[in-house]
């Protein structure tokens, strides 16, 4: 008898186990790239002209634990250090910059985006110092 619940007890765990880890699995979200690769060119341009004006205000550029990657610098991570870079570099430059967001890839569940862009640095001219002596 002892036998017959034991069996039927592991029988029970064995099948609850089992259907327990027979989750659902979630429908697959549908994924416009070629919006979302819209939605961010919109967002770089809007970047590149508030950064070209010289102006420092909050146009939801970067999220709070966003991470980027300057040419020869360490990554700057979360919004505030790269906030604070970009006043020091808005500061002493001249420079003007430009964005062309060349692909995405996106996360099968939509939530992460990973774009490829170019980015065009555009200086302005230096005028020719001319010294005159009278």
């Amino acid at each position: 008898m002892k036998n017959k619940v034991a069996k039927g007890v592991l029988l029970f765990c064995s099948i609850s186990f089992i259907m327990a880890c027979n989750t659902k699995k979630a429908e697959p979200v549908a994924i416009d790239k070629e919006l979302i690769k819209k939605e961010i060119q919109a967002k770089e341009d809007e970047f590149a002209a508030t950064y070209n004006a010289g102006e420092m205000k909050n146009i939801g550029y970067y999220a709070e634990d966003a991470t980027t990657f300057y040419q020869n610098k360490a990554p700057l991570v979360g919004r505030e250090a790269i906030v604070e870079f970009l006043r020091t570099d808005l500061a002493s430059n001249t420079n003007k910059i430009s964005f062309t967001t060349n692909e995405v890839f996106v996360s099968s569940d939509g939530i992460l985006v990973l774009k490829l862009a170019l980015i065009k640095l555009l200086t302005l001219p230096i005028l020719p110092l001319i010294l005159e002596i009278i």
